[in-house]
């Protein structure tokens, strides 16, 4: 009895891995953890609206630096398996090769993304949409090989969809897509079990502690620099700021209410004469103060009185913009925009 058992078991075993007969390298995750992880930090540094002021050169900039970089892992890593497989005395099956071209597929379309973005906007949703990419080619890869790939790379997506769904700022996005990459990948390296199934309490705890190390660092980093960076200089009435001949250092300036704010336009195009570029007043509704470094706003900005809020706090909203022409107004041109402070980011 103990010996059918035995044989079923073997069995079993051997049906296991037929279904799951690719292997994902571990100098793949660590390639493409390390390399991601360490465009998603730089990526506020570079290619820069300052290095790059026209949006058509910039965003074919990052689309060239950003095809030159994961073009150079994939080939790379394209190298090494076939190497490691040689080593092995493998050979390629047709499904890891599918597998292969769709996670190629999905590095693509995020690249991709990023270019459109520079011209449709969403720029906030650049990181979650990276970290849902890279979560479902390891889940797709994980179907076939090892069961681990399937849970970390679900749980990547649900990190995306979380971080959009819940509005975090840009920055804390970034943060925890560079941990994703240049932590998560790497320490998926470390994890893969040859494939083994595993009970499903087991897979559970190593989600949760993969879980915990990835997010840990990037949410108490940042907070830990966004404490840091709140000033905590006594505000000064505009007027008094505006006479200073000195602006090194912090300072916080206190606008009134009522106070106008001119919101200049720079017209480009073949349809408006953009020699003149209008402008057109907003009156402040409500008292503030906003943060000055050395004579530039850092982007914190509170209501007097009240608690700091990140740059990210400030939500401006154009819902639409629509052209009219009637016989009593001629040619019209309507828009909606919507300025709030988002308050979910008070600290």
């Amino acid at each position: 009895m103990q010996e059918a058992s035995q044989q079923l078991n073997a069995i079993h075993t051997m049906l296991s891995a037929g279904q799951r007969n690719l292997r994902i390298e571990r100098h793949t995750l660590i390639l493409w953890g390390l390399v991601g992880g360490v465009i998603c930090l730089i990526s506020d540094n570079i290619l820069t609206q300052e290095h790059i002021p026209d949006n058509t050169q910039r965003a074919l900039s990052w689309l060239l630096f950003l095809g030159i970089a994961f073009g150079s892992v994939a080939i790379l890593d394209w190298q090494l398996t076939r190497r490691a497989k040689q080593i092995r005395d493998e050979a390629w099956s047709f499904i890891h090769r599918q597998v292969l071209k769709i996670f190629w597929l999905l590095a693509t379309a995020g690249i991709l993304f990023t270019f459109a973005m520079f011209f449709y906007g969403g720029g906030y949703m650049t990181f979650g949409v990276w970290i849902i990419l890279l979560g479902l080619g390891l889940y797709i890869h994980g179907l076939f090989s090892e069961e681990v790939l399937e849970w970390v790379g679900a749980l990547m997506m649900l990190i995306g969809m979380m971080s959009l769904a819940s509005q975090l700022p840009y920055q804390t996005t970034k943060w925890i897509a560079a941990s994703t990459f240049g932590i998560g990948l790497p320490l998926l390296a470390i994890m893969l079990d040859q494939g083994r199934t595993l009970p499903v309490w087991k897979r559970l705890s190593q989600s949760t502690l993969w879980v915990i190390a990835v997010l840990t660092l990037p949410l108490v980093a940042h907070r830990y620099a966004a404490a840091n960076t709140l000033p905590d200089a006594a505000p000064i009435p505009l007027a008094a700021y505006r006479q200073l001949t000195d602006v090194t250092g912090v300072h916080v300036v206190s606008i009134p209410a009522g106070t106008e704010i001119p919101v200049k336009f720079e017209i480009s195009g073949d349809i408006f004469d953009h020699a003149n570029n209008p402008t057109f007043p907003l009156k402040i509704s409500s008292p503030i103060d906003v943060a000055m470094r050395d004579g530039k706003l850092t982007g914190d900005t509170r209501i007097s009185g009240g608690t700091w809020l990140p740059k990210e706090a400030l939500i401006v909203h154009i819902p639409w913009i629509k052209a009219e022409l009637t016989p009593e107004q001629g040619a019209v041109v309507r828009s909606s925009l919507i300025v709030n402070f988002n308050n979910k980011h008070e600290q």
